[in-house]
């Protein structure tokens, strides 16, 4: 196949599973999980319901592809708040307030329902895992330079630092969620030294 040819039908490809993602996300937060039907999403989607089961076997697959794309959007902005040009503490902090914010906003717009059931998946055990090491390298880099802890495994650092943040979900601003950032960089400092 000619090379433009192929160029535009990915482009095509990729125009219809994001129509139905967007679509998907739409309906679910208007009328939430309970009947969302193939038919709907393609309705929303703007295309067929036979194109939209040549990308996905039914409403549970759309869902699923929706949340690994959130995922996919959710660590490419940690990447990019933690600015490579700073110091790793400024960096973790600045990763640690976005991650504070994702779960802010995540827990007004997607309830507790669609979280139960979209946090089973394997995508999401792969994204923790990745997210769980980028703070982790972090917190090691942050120690090397001398500005945390060093007497406690980076990964345990970092497991207290994501558990302790989900609460962000439950602050009542920006403010309580600065707060919680700020209690929890506390928590990595390098203990006093003994008497």
């Amino acid at each position: 196949m000619p090379k433009l040819w192929t160029e535009t039908i990915d482009a095509h490809r990729a125009a219809v599973r994001d129509a139905a993602l967007n679509a998907m996300a739409a309906l679910v937060a208007e009328r939430g999980l309970v009947a969302l039907t193939m038919s709907q999403i393609a309705e929303r989607a703007g295309v067929g319901r036979a194109t939209l089961y040549k990308y996905f076997p039914d409403a549970q697959a759309v869902l699923t592809a929706w949340h690994e794309r959130q995922i996919t959007e959710h660590l490419d902005r940690l990447t990019t708040a933690a600015d490579p040009a700073e110091p790793a503490i400024v960096r973790l902090r600045a990763a640690l307030r976005t991650f504070a914010e994702i779960q802010y906003h995540s827990a007004r717009h997607h309830g507790g329902e669609l979280a139960a059931l979209l946090h089973r998946g394997e995508h999401v055990g792969r994204a923790r895992h990745r997210l769980r090491e980028f703070v982790a390298n972090l917190i090691t880099e942050a120690a090397q330079d001398g500005d945390l802890r060093d007497d406690v495994a980076a990964g345990e650092l970092a497991d207290y630092c994501l558990h302790a943040l989900t609460a962000a979900g439950a602050a009542d601003s920006h403010d309580a969620i600065h707060r919680l950032v700020a209690v929890t960089l506390a928590g990595l400092s390098a203990p006093p030294p003994l008497p």
